[in-house]
């Protein structure tokens, strides 16, 4: 009786019926075997990238994260949920249809004794599948209204960097919705041959355990599509289900299905340091640096341009965009991907209308060819696209990639080119003489130690704006005036610092990356010292993520780390709360590059502020525009700043009065932002420092604030000539 519980899954099928699907399924595992292999030869042309140890480990990580959707669900639940549904309907539809294969086409051949789709087996089936098919239409029709109606910004398709004729990207959109809809027409016609089944063969009592098919064979059978009328509606709709799946097969490669296994991957192989700890370049035998031509790129870069769904969350998050300039991060993928496929496998219908682009040409470089020169310098490399991206997409290194074949060929901002050479020459981006580095010392009342004379408990690494920019130079003296009283034991290196490279090499310009890194590990090797501090959050990801390349390891921390440390501890006494509202605007590097959230905002706290924190905050913190370089580009054409817009952001939040920083180059963008947006009167641009010296009562005499006039060749005091 048992094995009456079941159905036949080619139901009153001919011979030849059966033989055509057979064929049909042949063609359609053929079409997706071959895309799928040109794929596979396009990845293979790339550079090597050696991500294969833990390997097991890396597969764990891929399934774990793209089944438990924690990366689509990220600052989105609603998204999320919706995603899962699409995503564990399709699992079970997809392991439903392998049961199926199984049973039919390999048990049922060769053991036949071992078949088991009957009994309970199939009841738990029928009822499972039933369910999680519902999920899936569910989470399909819910980003359909979100895609026709809601409309969000992130899945406006709108170019930045170029005029474009109306029609230009609607092979996008259209792209979209055929997945969309395949999928959905699929999982509609699968419900269909399913009630047709159950209204045709008499609604067997164990059907009920098929709840939709079930319902819905009652309404046709009232509507009088029962008995064989309804076998003969099963057998046509069967096929139309079967056709359309098989279709759907063959199109994955050659479409955005490509996802459903490129995410899966991608994810697995994502580099956890992917921005923060770039890599060197490989010349791999060619005559050139960085990434000029597709084979430059590795073959995980490769297949981060497949990865994208153009969700648009890059799109979203970047400041370049926000503020007007030439960059979408998801049309920087997008047009990399579509030359790759161009030239390196194929261009599938679907892909945008670019005539001046030419996707494919052979005699047009990557940088500042496919993707404009004016787009790669645009980048702040913030990481807010890496980070959000729910699919393991690597844009920063990709960029800096491609910016290493602009250094290398010349074609770079003026500005940057001179601060360039400053930083060769001298050291620092001012183009300072180094003996002028310490000199925002001589207005202190104590002598700095120097950590290259005598041992350190904590070596502070000053970095450049903090030593040299007229407008943070106090900001760094209330910081020594403040370890100072605290007792710290600290020192600097003085003419021997120069900067630590962190925005050189996100520039592009390695060489000298390499030849400051080299100078400052070699001053840090004569040191003697315990751990690093610093006030700069550049200079921090560099020494803590990038000198251990060059077998450089130290302990780096914040200053806001080691200040919550010294008043947790006593060394340092609260002795005038700060009792205002402010907001706290956490650093890139700082927040997004290094995790480091909380220690200013238990600060404040212990400070005695009242925190409102912005809308984007932490790890979705807003740029201030000066990473990657920017604060030495030009950038009197964008539309609006992205420190203006920031400002903006936070003159909205009520009573709110202090604007708090933890970062040199953010303390001098947002200082020149509030004056630029005329909200000087209602919002004060404040480093953290100043409000612990004004909590701690540590205020300066009028000798420490007196104002020391020194030529540009007058030494430090106690430093050597």
């Amino acid at each position: 009786m048992e094995h009456d519980v079941t159905r036949e899954v080619f139901l009153n099928f001919s011979p030849a019926q059966k033989i055509s699907f057979y064929v049909a399924a042949f063609l359609a595992t053929a079409i997706f075997l071959w895309g799928a292999w040109l794929k596979i030869r396009k990845y293979r042309r790339g550079r090597p990238d050696a991500r294969f140890g833990h390997l097991l480990r890396r597969v764990f990580k891929g399934v774990a994260l793209s089944f438990s959707n924690v990366t689509v669900g990220k600052r989105r639940p609603g998204i999320g949920v919706t995603h899962a549904l699409i995503m564990w309907g399709f699992t079970a539809l997809f392991i439903g249809t392998a049961i199926l294969t199984v049973e039919e086409d390999i048990l049922g051949i060769f053991a036949p004794q071992w078949q088991f789709f009957h009994g309970s087996f199939y009841l738990w089936y029928s009822v499972i599948l039933d369910v999680m098919g519902a999920a899936f239409l569910v989470g399909l029709a819910i980003m359909a209204v979100r895609r026709a109606f809601v409309r969000p910004f992130a899945l406006n398709y709108a170019r930045v960097d170029v005029e474009e004729p109306p029609r230009a990207r609607k092979g996008f959109v259209r792209g979209d919705w055929i997945f969309l809809g395949l999928l959905f027409v699929v999982g509609v016609t699968g419900y269909l041959v399913e009630a047709f089944r159950i209204a045709g063969t008499g609604f067997p009592e164990f059907e009920v355990w098929s709840p939709v098919g079930w319902w819905l064979a009652g309404v046709f059978d009232g509507a009088g599509w029962g008995g064989e009328r309804a076998l003969s509606a099963h057998m046509a709709t069967w096929w139309i289900h079967g056709v359309l799946a098989l279709a759907f097969v063959a199109y994955i490669p050659y479409s955005k299905a490509i996802h459903i296994v490129a995410d899966l991957v991608n994810l697995a192989f994502k580099d956890p340091d992917a921005g923060r700890r770039l890599p060197a370049p490989s010349q791999n035998g060619s005559d050139h640096l960085g990434v000029r031509d597709l084979t430059d790129f590795t073959w995980k870069q490769l297949l981060d341009f497949d990865a994208c769904t153009k969700c648009g969350r890059c799109h979203e998050v970047c400041p370049a965009r926000a503020g007007g300039a030439p960059l979408s991060p998801r049309d920087l993928i997008l047009d990399l991907r579509q030359h790759a496929d161009a030239s390196l496998a194929f261009l599938a219908p679907g892909h945008e209308n670019r005539p001046d682009i030419r996707y494919g040409d052979p005699s047009r470089p990557v940088a500042g060819g496919v993707i404009h020169s004016e787009t790669l310098w645009a980048c702040t490399t913030c990481l807010a696209c890496v980070d959000i991206c729910p699919v393991g997409i690597e844009h920063v290194p990709t960029i800096v990639g491609m910016r290493r074949h602009l250094v290398e060929e010349g074609d770079l901002d003026p500005n940057l080119q001179t601060a360039l050479m400053a930083l060769g020459k001298q050291g620092n981006s001012f183009g300072k003489s180094a003996r002028q580095r310490a000199r925002w010392t001589k207005e202190l009342d104590f002598k700095v130690k120097d950590a290259r004379k005598e041992p350190v408990e904590y070596l502070w690494f000053v970095g450049d704006f903090a030593s040299f920019d007229e407008g943070v130079k106090e900001t760094t003296r209330r910081v020594a005036r403040v370890f100072h009283a605290a007792g710290l034991d600290f020192g600097i290196l003085y003419e021997g610092e120069r900067n630590a490279g962190n925005d050189v090499r996100r520039v592009g310009e390695e060489g000298l990356f390499e030849m400051l890194a080299e100078h400052n590990i070699e001053q840090l090797e004569g040191a003697q010292f315990k751990k690093i501090v610093t006030t700069d959050p550049h200079s921090l990801n560099t020494l803590r993520n990038e000198y251990p390349e060059f077998g450089a390891r130290y302990e780096v921390v914040h200053y806001t780390e080691l200040l919550v440390d010294l008043i947790e501890s006593g060394a340092l006494q609260v002795k005038n709360p700060v009792v205002r509202r402010v907001t706290y605007h956490d650093p890139c590097y700082l927040a997004r590059y290094n995790g480091v959230t909380e220690a200013p905002r238990r600060l404040l706290e212990l400070l005695g502020a009242s925190l409102v924190e912005m809308p984007r905050h932490g790890m979705n913190s807003f740029c201030c525009g000066a990473g990657g370089g920017r604060v030495w580009m030009d950038d009197s054409d964008m539309k609006e700043r992205p420190s203006e817009n920031r400002i903006r952001e936070a003159v909205a939040l009520e009573g709110v009065t202090d604007f708090v920083v933890a970062c040199p180059k953010d303390m001098s963008m947002f200082s020149a932002a509030v004056k630029a947006t005329g909200n000087e009167a209602v919002l004060a641009v404040r480093d953290v420092i100043e409000l612990l010296v004004e909590a701690t009562g540590l205020e300066e005499s009028e000798e420490e604030a007196a104002t020391v006039v020194a030529t540009d060749d007058d030494p430090v005091a106690g430093e050597p000539v």
